[in-house]
């Protein structure tokens, strides 16, 4: 494997320069004196921003991009060998790593590489635990899998020995990190158009464990299946946090404010104190449990880790409060797998409204096939559910499954379900259907986030 001497900058293109990783990736390097280029199929505000900063970005791939004095191209597992790019690198003989080796390689740097991974959460606790640093004057790097606004983006550079990362299990990725701490939230089915099934799903995590040294730590949620048998023989500590007291961290007296917020008390051996969340729902009470487990084994101040995650409001796209319009409240989630979908919409039903729909938007045709009895029990917890098209993201449906099979599956239920193929059709729909006091949630990790978007003249 190509090895970077992050001493002497080259030049690095970015296949898929605009992808929420990559850009941060790529903005990374530009600080580190790197000279930077890369494409991707349509221009963003990430695309943009890193052209500001000084790099080429093309916007279309094809193979003449790659000009001849470029050392070494990164690419990501959503890119066909079929790629431009992809083939000539290969021609001209370029080295290429992996986005998941490249942010590997970029750990090596520093002396507390920090990953954060788990089938769902990994965004919204990875951000929690990056504003309890800045609070605590830690000064992190930061690498995020979505948009935090108190750093303005998706990526923070700092200048201490602290390297925060979300580690994904997806084609294996995290197995190309050096993680010092890693902090695991759940393990779950998912990504089975890549994984055979949960057992080597957990097989591919507990390769992930192995990679923590001694002098390390893994913080995982002790409610996992059979978390003993993962864990058993690792060489450094385990915390463990959950729902009861036979975890090193677990709650009690949970409860929600007329906004949905958490706040509960927090136990920890003979101490407890409690903790109250800016965020919504159950789900937020056990991603900041772990936030706070690793805080602690990092030796912040309680006074720190209070005010940090009572002044976090979120991340974009998860539970994202877009705007009203008409008495409408629009909100925005990426959950895009049934246990996702189930909590958003639960903590859902704390926050005020008339009505709860739902416009979800399912990703891959995979996904959708391999759980459409569970999207259909996870959807009808709204009041009102409205689909639309499969989003292939890198997927061709190969599986013969379309969004009409899920409306089968809700109107069989007997919930209110409604399905168009259009986003305009499902706007002109809400604005006639839509009342003073209802909510409507844009969900899925497509493009959804449009409609409420266009809505609200965006």
């Amino acid at each position: 494997m190509y090895q970077i001497d992050f001493q002497k900058p080259i030049h690095v293109h970015f296949i898929g320069i605009g992808g929420i990783s990559m850009s941060g990736l790529a903005e990374l390097l530009l600080s580190r004196h790197f000279k930077v280029s890369g494409s991707d199929s349509k221009a963003g505000d990430l695309t943009r921003h890193l052209s500001a900063l000084g790099a080429t970005v093309y916007i279309g791939q094809s193979a003449g991009n790659l000009t001849d004095d470029i050392d070494l191209v990164v690419y990501t597992a959503a890119i066909s060998k079929d790629n431009p790019e992809w083939n000539a690198a290969l021609e001209k003989g370029i080295p290429m790593l992996t986005r998941a080796q490249l942010l590997g390689q970029l750990m090596k740097n520093y002396q507390t590489p920090i990953n954060i991974a788990g089938t769902h959460g990994k965004t919204t606790t990875t951000s929690m635990v990056s504003e309890i640093l800045i609070h605590a004057g830690c000064d992190p790097t930061l690498s995020l899998g979505g948009i935090l606004k108190s750093v303005g983006g998706n990526l923070r550079i700092g200048h201490s020995e602290y390297f925060v990362a979300e580690a994904c299990e997806y084609t294996n990725s995290y197995h190309s990190f050096f993680p010092r701490i890693s902090l695991i939230l759940n393990i779950e089915e998912d990504h089975l158009d890549f994984f055979r099934d949960i057992t080597e799903i957990r097989a591919s995590f507990r390769k992930f464990m192995e990679l923590l040294p001694a002098d390390g730590a893994l913080i995982i949620n002790g409610m996992i299946d059979n978390v003993a048998e993962l864990t058993a023989d690792l060489p450094c500590p385990v915390i463990t946090y959950g729902d009861e007291s036979v975890y090193d961290y677990y709650p009690t007296d949970i409860r929600f404010d007329e906004m949905g917020r958490g706040c509960y008390t927090l136990h920890h051996g003979d101490e407890s104190y409690e903790v109250k969340l800016g965020v919504v729902g159950i789900h937020n009470v056990y991603n900041s449990l772990a936030a706070i487990a690793l805080a602690e084994y990092l030796g912040i101040g309680r006074e720190h880790i209070l005010a940090a995650l009572q002044s976090f409001t979120g991340t974009d796209r998860r539970f994202e409060k877009k705007g009203e319009i008409g008495g409408v409240t629009i909100l925005d989630d990426y959950a895009h797998h049934p246990t996702e979908i189930r909590a958003t919409l639960t903590a859902a039903k704390n926050y005020p409204h008339q009505k709860l729909w739902c416009v979800f938007q399912p990703h891959t045709y995979t996904r959708t096939k391999a759980f459409l009895d569970e999207f259909a029990d996870a959807l009808s917890l709204a009041d009102a559910v409205i689909l639309t098209d499969i989003y292939a993201a890198r997927e061709q449906n190969t599986v013969g499954i379309t969004s009409r099979d899920l409306l089968a599956k809700l109107q069989a239920k007997g919930g209110e379900t409604h399905y168009f193929s259009y986003f305009d059709d499902i706007e002109n729909f809400l604005l006639l259907q839509a009342h003073p006091g209802d909510v409507v949630i844009t969900m899925g990790a497509g493009d959804v986030v449009q409609i409420g978007e266009h809505l609200l003249g965006k």
